[in-house]
C-alpha cells in the first residue's frame, strides 16, 4: 500500500478500535464500502499499526505443564485444556483421548505393560485408536477379587481391551485386592502360577495408573465396589494415608511404609513405581487433587496427563 492507503489504514483503525464504530459506520464516514474497511483492518493489524493484545485471566495449559515441571524436575507433564464450565466427566474423557495418543507413541515390540485398573484406565481403554504392536504384553498389576466377585469383570473387561486393542498378551492377576490376613498374601506370592504374575510385574517397561482418591465425585473403583469396609476407610484416615496407586497407600508426603492396610494389598511395593524405566500416572478430578499432590510429593510418577482444572488446583495446594 502507498503512504496515503497507510495513513487511511490508520484512520479506520482509530475510528473501529478507539471510537468502538462498526465496519458500517467507519464506511459511511470515510465514503468507503464496508469491504474496503475490512482489508484496510487487515492490513493495520497485519503491518503492525495495530497491535491486539488478549490479557486472559486464566493460566494457559502449557504455562500451567512448565510449572508443574519446574516444581518436579523429574516429570514431564501434559496438561489437556477442558471448555470452560464444563463437567468432570468431560474433562475424564479428554485426558482419556489424549492418554490413549501418548501411548500410541510409547508402546514399542517386546515391552511389557503393568497396568492398574479403575475408572480413569477403563476410560482410556475406551478411548484407544486400534493399531498392532509384536510381541507386546499387558500385566495386572493389582488383584481384582473380593468377597462377592472372585475376578471382577469390570477389571478384567479393562486389561483386556487394551490387549486387544494393539494384538497384545493380556496376564490377569486372579488374587484378592486385599487379603484378610498378610501371612496369607505372604503364603500366595509364594505360588509358581504367582510368581509368574509378579516377575512380569517386576520387568515392566512401562507402568501405566492411575491415583484413587474416596473424596473424588466420581469415587474411585475400588471405594465404590466394595473392595474396603468402613473400618478399612477409618484406619486409612487415622494413618493419614491421602490416596492410593494400584491399590497401595500413600501419605500427603508421598511416604507410603507403615501403613497398615499396604501389608494386605496386592498392588506392589511403590518402589516398583519409582525404579520402572518409564511411568504414566493418568489423572482428572478435582477429588484426586490432594491424592496427586501426594504422589508428586513422594516422586511416585515420571509422566503426568492431567486435566488443566485439576492441574492448577494442585499447584494450588503448595
Amino acid at each position: 500500500m502507498t503512504e496515503d492507503q497507510a495513513t487511511l489504514a490508520l484512520n479506520v483503525a482509530r475510528l473501529y478500535y478507539h471510537q468502538g464504530l462498526t465496519t458500517d459506520a467507519v464506511a459511511r464516514e470515510l465514503g468507503l464500502s464496508r469491504p474496503k474497511v475490512s482489508r484496510l483492518l487487515s492490513f493495520a493489524r497485519r503491518t503492525g499499526l495495530v497491535e491486539i493484545r488478549i490479557h486472559d485471566a486464566g493460566v494457559p495449559p502449557q504455562a500451567l505443564a512448565a510449572e508443574l515441571q519446574r516444581r518436579y524436575p523429574f516429570l514431564s507433564a501434559q496438561v489437556v485444556s477442558v471448555p470452560p464450565g464444563s463437567t468432570e466427566a468431560v474433562w475424564l474423557a479428554r485426558v482419556a483421548t489424549a492418554c490413549a495418543t501418548l501411548l500410541n507413541t510409547l508402546l514399542l515390540p517386546g515391552q511389557v505393560v503393568g497396568l492398574a485398573w479403575g475408572n480413569t484406565l477403563d476410560a482410556v481403554s475406551r478411548a484407544l485408536t486400534p493399531r498392532t504392536v509384536p510381541d507386546l504384553r499387558f500385566v495386572q498389576l493389582n488383584g481384582s477379587a473380593n468377597d462377592s466377585d472372585f475376578v471382577s469383570g469390570f477389571v478384567s473387561d479393562t486389561i483386556l481391551r487394551f490387549a486387544r486393542n494393539y494384538g497384545a498378551k493380556a496376564h490377569l492377576f486372579p488374587v484378592p485386592t486385599f487379603f484378610d490376613d498378610p501371612a496369607t498374601k505372604q503364603a500366595m506370592w509364594r505360588e509358581r502360577s504367582v510368581r509368574h504374575v509378579l516377575d512380569l510385574q517386576e520387568r515392566a517397561d512401562l507402568l501405566l495408573y492411575s491415583v484413587g482418591s474416596h473424596t473424588a465425585q466420581t469415587p474411585s473403583h475400588v471405594y465404590s465396589a466394595g473392595y474396603l469396609d468402613a473400618d478399612d476407610v477409618q484406619v486409612l484416615s487415622s494413618e493419614g494415608a491421602v490416596g492410593d496407586i494400584a491399590t497401595v497407600f500413600y501419605r500427603a508426603d508421598g511416604s507410603y511404609q507403615g501403613l497398615t492396610l499396604n501389608a494386605r494389598a496386592s498392588g506392589p511395593d511403590l518402589s516398583l513405581v519409582r525404579r520402572a524405566p518409564d511411568t504414566v500416572c493418568v489423572v482428572s478430578g478435582l477429588g484426586k487433587v490432594r491424592a496427586l499432590h501426594g504422589a508428586l510429593q513422594g516422586g511416585l510418577l515420571r509422566r503426568l496427563i492431567v486435566d488443566e482444572v485439576t492441574a492448577k488446583a494442585v499447584l494450588e495446594e503448595g
